[in-house]
């Protein structure tokens, strides 16, 4: 028997849509911001409740309804920020000196700079994508 169900959402108990949880390859989180600002504006996002500034170019990004494991992947872009920049570096901050990792369930925290660089930057548009 063939058939179609067209419904407008579909969620699981935890309220969170059912898809998200139950579909690999799609992003679990992102978000859209200008990182300028000392409060970050959020553009546009999808299972993200905040992001905060820790510093110039370093920023939390928290989550609505958190991942189910930190092994998650992280897709960062920005645009340029300043003439003569060489190439945008946007990674996972984590501290190598005590081995604290930038990703737990309920966040990311990135970083934003330029290969040319020695600090980091903050830029009118900066992404990110969490693919669990």
């Amino acid at each position: 028997m063939a058939g179609k169900i067209t419904v407008s959402t579909i969620n699981d108990s935890s309220g969170v849509l059912a898809t998200q949880n139950g579909m690999t390859g799609i992003a679990k989180a992102w978000v859209n911001f200008n990182g300028v600002p000392s409060t970050p504006t959020v553009n546009s996002q999808f299972n993200v409740s905040s992001v905060v500034k820790n510093s110039t170019g370093n920023y939390t990004v928290n989550f609505t309804t958190a991942m189910s494991n930190s092994t998650y992947a992280v897709h960062t872009t920005g645009t340029e920020n300043t003439t003569g920049e060489i190439a945008r570096v946007a990674c996972i901050y984590g501290d190598a000196s005590t081995g604290a990792s930038g990703k737990t369930t309920s966040a990311v925290r990135v970083v934003f700079g330029a290969t040319n660089a020695a600090t980091f930057f903050d830029s009118a548009e900066m992404n990110v994508s969490v693919f669990n």
